[in-house]
């Protein structure tokens, strides 16, 4: 495992569940735009903007890491499609500018990609699959994937499915704590039957971008759980792990509007590769819930 990391968006859901699930023996450098409170012996912070160039320049030369991170980006498909300068400077000129700089440092960087790259045809793609985004979001998650293609040698691009599991800080973006914090005011919660996925537990995750940031594999790696289901079914699923009643989900019919991105139908994953691949073994969904309530914290679920 690298010793010194530099991960970006590290006050958010993803970053934090894997700074927390790494030992002592990793010092993580984390890049975020404003403080947080997160802290712990193996976190060192860094506020700045990252499309400050110059100023991200300057960290990278202080902190010397042996290998990025980077999960940060605008993620939120709607606002990508009606801000789309915005989300060209930040997902491509983000990644592109960090790419320079592992590329001359012979630094290895890992990629956040997303299962939003494809149309949502056939489901089950693998590694191979070309990419078809619907959407811009997906559009300037294909191009910073070329970027880390074409200018890095010790690369990994990681397509992780419909992540599941529980923020570290309460502003995480986690749909399954905002589910949460509906079902204990007693309400409901709406998830499409129409949309497919293959959703993989945060620490799972967490867990196999640790060991890709110490191990030697290149290339692109598909990052999923062993179960696809639409995402109702999923719903389902959790509110009877966590004993909520059944009808605490309801179906979410397709929202009809002209300034919504389309949605791909069924952009499951096959992680056939990523258990050849690694150590870190993809779970059932059962599975990976209860490893959720496992490393809940204190967390009333």
């Amino acid at each position: 495992m690298a010793r010194n990391v530099l991960i970006t968006g590290a006050g958010g859901f993803v970053a934090g569940n894997i700074i927390t699930q790494a030992g002592e023996e990793v010092t993580f450098h984390g890049l975020e735009k404003v403080p947080t409170d997160l802290a712990g012996d193996n976190l060192i912070w860094h506020v700045l903007d990252l499309q400050d160039s110059d100023a991200l320049g300057e960290i990278f030369s202080t902190v010397q890491p042996e290998a990025v991170i980077h999960t940060a980006a605008l993620s939120d498909i709607d606002y990508c499609q009606a801000h789309q300068e915005d989300a060209e400077r930040v997902n491509v000129g983000i990644t592109r500018t960090l790419v320079n700089l592992c590329a001359g440092a012979g630094v290895r960087m890992i990629y956040f990609s997303s299962d939003s790259i494809f149309d949502g045809r056939k489901g089950n793609y693998v590694e191979e699959d070309l990419p078809e985004p619907l959407h811009f979001y997906g559009q300037t998650k294909v191009q910073g994937e070329k970027i880390v293609q074409q200018g890095c040698d010790n690369w990994v691009i990681i397509r992780p499915s419909l992540i599941v599991g529980l923020p570290v800080l309460e502003a995480g973006n986690s749909f399954l704590w905002r589910m949460i914090k509906e079902l204990k005011k007693g309400r409901t919660v709406a998830f499409p039957k129409q949309e497919i996925r293959s959703p993989l537990d945060a620490i799972t995750l967490s867990r196999a971008v640790l060991e890709l940031a110490g191990n030697d594999y290149t290339g692109i790696l598909h990052l999923s759980g062993n179960d696809t289901m639409n995402r109702f079914e999923m719903a389902q699923r959790i509110v009877d792990k966590l004993g909520y009643p059944p009808e605490s989900v309801i179906d979410k019919k397709p929202v009809v509007d002209s300034g919504r991105a389309q949605r791909p139908r069924d952009v499951s994953l096959t992680n056939v590769k990523a258990r050849a691949v690694l150590a870190t073994p993809m779970l059932d969904f059962d599975r990976a819930l209860e490893l959720i309530i496992e490393n809940k914290g204190d967390k009333v679920l």
